[in-house]
C-alpha cells in the first residue's frame, strides 16, 4: 500500500479504519493525523509502531509539514458544522503543498441541495469540500456515506429508556434511510485505500444494502425486546417542543430534528450500493446491528 495518512483517526470510524487497515497492509504504511499525543489510543498508536503526524486543521504550515512523505491522504469529514469547511480547505491545500498525489473524502449522500433544505447546514459544507477537490488537480475518490447505523441509538435511547417509553418518537414520517454501520465502512475503504487504482477519481455513494423506515425499526425493536415499541411521526414544532420540555439541549434538540426532516423528505432513501463492490458484500442488515445492541 502506498504512505496513507488517516485523519480523525482518534475517532470511532478513524480507529475502525485504522484497525483494517493494520490487517492489510504494514504498519509503516500508515499514518495518523493527531492532535493530542497524550490521548490513551495515541499512545496505543504508537506502541503499535504507526506513524504520528501531528497538526490541527487550523494550522496550514503545520499540516504541510505532517503531510511530508505521504502519497495518500484519507479526510474523514470534521464535526464542527461552523468550522469544517475551512478545516477541509486546509487539508487539501497542505496535500497539494506536500505533494500528496491522492485525496480521499468522506462526503455525505444527497438528493437536495438547497438552501431551503432541512439539512442544508450539513449538505452545504459537503458540497464545498467536493468543490474544492475536485479542482485541487490532486487525484481523488470521494466516498458519500449514508447515515450510520449507530445513529439510530442516538435518536430513538438505549434499551433502558426504549423500555420506559415504549416509543420511537420522530418526525421522520415514511422516510427510509439505507443505514450501513462504520465498521462496513471502515472494511470498504480499507480496501480502496489498499488498491486504489479502480477507484480513482471516481465518486461512490455509500449507501445500505436495504431501505429501513423507522416505523420498520419499531417494529424491529418490538421483536427484539419482547415489548410493543410504537412509532410516532409528530409535527415538527410539536417534537421540539416535547423534546425541549424533556431538557435536551437545544442543539441536540435542532439537531434531531433537522436529520429527521432529511429522512422524511427521502434525503436517505437510495438503493444504489456503490459500497457492495468495495467490501465484496451486502452491508450488515439494520435487525442484525439492532440485535447486537439492543439485545
Amino acid at each position: 500500500m502506498k504512505k496513507t495518512l488517516i485523519t480523525g483517526a482518534t475517532g470511532s470510524l478513524g480507529q475502525l479504519l485504522v484497525n483494517a487497515l493494520k490487517s492489510k497492509t504494514e504498519v509503516s504504511n500508515i499514518a495518523v493525523l493527531v492532535r493530542d499525543t497524550e490521548k490513551d489510543i495515541v499512545k496505543e498508536y504508537q506502541t503499535q509502531g504507526l506513524d504520528i503526524r501531528v497538526s490541527d486543521y487550523e494550522n496550514l504550515d503545520k499540516l504541510t509539514a505532517a503531510f511530508e512523505g505521504i502519497e495518500q491522504v484519507f479526510l474523514i469529514s470534521g464535526n464542527d458544522l461552523g468550522a469544517r469547511l475551512q478545516q477541509h480547505k486546509n487539508v487539501v491545500e497542505a496535500a497539494k503543498a506536500a505533494n500528496v498525489k491522492h485525496i480521499f473524502y468522506t462526503s455525505s449522500v444527497r438528493k437536495t441541495e438547497s438552501k431551503d433544505a432541512p439539512l442544508d447546514p450539513v449538505v452545504s459544507g459537503h458540497a464545498q469540500t467536493e468543490e474544492a477537490i475536485l479542482n485541487s488537480g490532486l487525484d481523488y475518490t470521494i466516498l458519500r456515506h449514508n447515515l450510520y447505523s449507530e445513529v439510530v441509538l442516538m435518536f430513538i435511547g438505549d434499551k433502558e429508556q426504549l423500555l420506559k417509553t415504549k416509543s420511537v418518537y420522530l418526525p421522520t414520517e415514511n422516510g427510509k434511510v439505507a443505514f450501513v454501520p462504520r465498521k462496513d465502512f471502515a472494511e470498504a475503504e480499507a480496501n480502496i485505500l489498499i488498491s486504489p487504482e479502480d477507484y480513482t477519481n471516481k465518486i461512490y455513494e455509500f449507501n445500505g444494502s436495504q431501505q429501513v423506515s423507522f416505523e420498520e425499526i419499531s417494529e424491529i425493536l418490538t421483536e427484539i425486546l419482547g415489548e410493543k415499541i410504537a412509532y410516532v411521526s409528530p409535527k415538527v414544532d410539536e417534537f421540539e417542543s416535547q423534546m425541549k420540555a424533556a431538557g435536551l439541549p437545544d442543539p441536540i434538540v435542532g439537531m434531531l430534528s433537522m436529520f429527521s426532516q432529511g429522512v422524511a423528505n427521502g434525503e436517505f432513501n437510495f438503493e444504489k450500493t456503490d459500497i457492495e463492490k468495495a467490501l465484496g458484500r451486502k452491508t450488515q442488515t439494520l435487525k442484525e446491528f439492532l440485535g447486537e445492541v439492543y439485545a
